[in-house]
């Protein structure tokens, strides 16, 4: 990332909007720096992790208040399925946006567009960037600023539970047609379904889109792709899982009802993340952490692809706490934080260096993951990218409910982005 000049322009457009804005921030309005340099007053941070991060995340959140006494943060668990719209409902009514937040990587381009976010450039909040992962830096950056520090990089990968493909007497499916033929004899010898399929959230629809070498679009030329030949065949993928009993699915609580199923045992594998490591851990069929597995996501007929994910530490243009709200960044994607998160949750570090430290680079999560987000698809960075996963949605439910067929879901899909994307083909 290049700082410089343009750190000098963004440092005074950051000025400007706390001088501008009406909306109320989480931090004091007497707070920042005092005249003795020492930071005050309060930073409200919004974090997004999971029931099984949390108590992690406000334990580190709160260590910033050891380095800096003077500064109360205000920690808050906004759960993920609220947050998108949490925020920008404070941001765009003037009223109780974070000073700082975890946002999800297709969110920092939305927010920046809208005007919610400071830029980072020339802030203590991005500190020696050249130790960050090149591909985590791409969904930080909007129309030549970066608005948000890396934090956590993640991909999906298949979780299995050995002990039932052992019983069932097959190998870890590389592709989904080895999987639906394998899924007849987990049936009959174990009683376990093969597979939970997402039918419930777009973003696991991806791995099936990739696998057909097909992507959402092109935003270099600006090219809907996703109702092509590849599209269709990825709907016509879930749709036979779904139908043959090799997978099972629902409409609603996907993330719920896929984490109990595999740690109850009543499914053999599911495509997943490292946020559900430890949440897949805590289940009777994972007693024996090494029953756990972890492998490649299955290929297509062509492909094999999953997509990037992760999380980066976002300040609001409106807090009036820019200077402690700029270090509790600098903290929290610290290396030694991001030890810290890797040590506790195996989640993967954004920064180079930590991947060096020997208790991170033994982590058998890390071992599989880090060469997996290495090879990770990486989105369209895009103000409208979050938007590009709802008419996913509403096709895959209507696919797997035989409502439409796999060529009408892909029609209607490139359809709704060409209306959403005005000045795509």
């Amino acid at each position: 990332m290049r700082r410089g000049i343009r750190g000098v322009t963004a440092t005074a457009l950051v000025a400007g909007l706390a001088l501008a804005a009406t909306a109320c921030g989480g931090g004091d309005s007497d707070g920042g720096a005092n005249s003795g340099g020492e930071l005050s007053g309060t930073v409200t941070f919004w974090d997004t992790s999971n029931d099984a991060e949390k108590a992690t995340y406000r334990k580190l959140a709160e260590g910033f208040q050891k380095e800096h006494p003077k500064v109360h943060v205000k920690y808050v668990n906004v759960p993920f399925g609220d947050a998108n719209a949490k925020f920008k409902n404070a941001a765009g009514g003037n009223s109780g946006a974070p000073d700082v937040m975890r946002t999800e990587v297709a969110w920092v381009a939305d927010f920046a567009n809208l005007g919610y976010l400071a830029p980072l450039d020339g802030t203590p909040a991005l500190d020696k960037t050249d130790d960050y992962l090149p591909q985590a830096v791409g969904s930080t950056e909007f129309k030549g600023k970066t608005y948000a520090a890396p934090q956590v990089i993640d991909t999906l990968a298949l979780f299995y539970n050995k002990k039932l493909l052992k019983d069932a007497g097959v190998e870890v499916p590389r592709n989904f047609a080895e999987l639906a033929t394998a899924a007849k004899k987990i049936k009959a010898r174990t009683g376990a379904t093969a597979l939970y399929l997402r039918g419930d959230d777009p973003y696991w629809f991806l791995p099936y889109l990739y696998g057909e070498g097909g992507n959402m679009v092109d935003a270099r030329d600006k090219v809907v792709e996703i109702d092509d030949g590849a599209g269709v065949k990825a709907f016509k993928t879930i749709k036979s899982l779904v139908d043959s009993k090799a997978a099972v699915t629902d409409a609603t609580d996907g993330q719920e009802n896929q984490l109990r199923a595999l740690k109850d045992g009543t499914v053999a594998m599911a495509v997943d993340g490292p946020w559900d490591i430890e949440g897949a851990r805590a289940g009777k069929s994972f007693k024996d952490k090494k029953n756990l597995g972890v492998a490649p996501v299955p290929g297509g007929s062509t492909a094999q692809g999953s997509p990037q994910g992760g999380w980066n530490l976002s300040v609001y243009a409106g807090s009036k706490n820019l200077q402690a709200s700029y270090a509790f960044v600098k903290y929290m994607s610290s290396a030694k934080v991001q030890q810290q998160t890797n040590e506790k949750l195996s989640l993967l570090p954004t920064r180079k260096s930590v991947y060096e430290v020997p208790a991170v680079k033994n982590n058998e999560m890390v071992k599989f993951f880090k060469p997996a987000v290495d090879g990770a698809v990486q989105r369209p960075w895009i103000a409208e990218g979050n938007s590009l996963f709802e008419p996913i949605k509403v096709q895959m439910n209507k696919v797997l409910t035989g409502s439409a067929t796999p060529e009408q879901a892909a029609k209607a899909t490139g359809d709704a982005y060409r209306k959403l994307l005005k000045d795509y083909k």
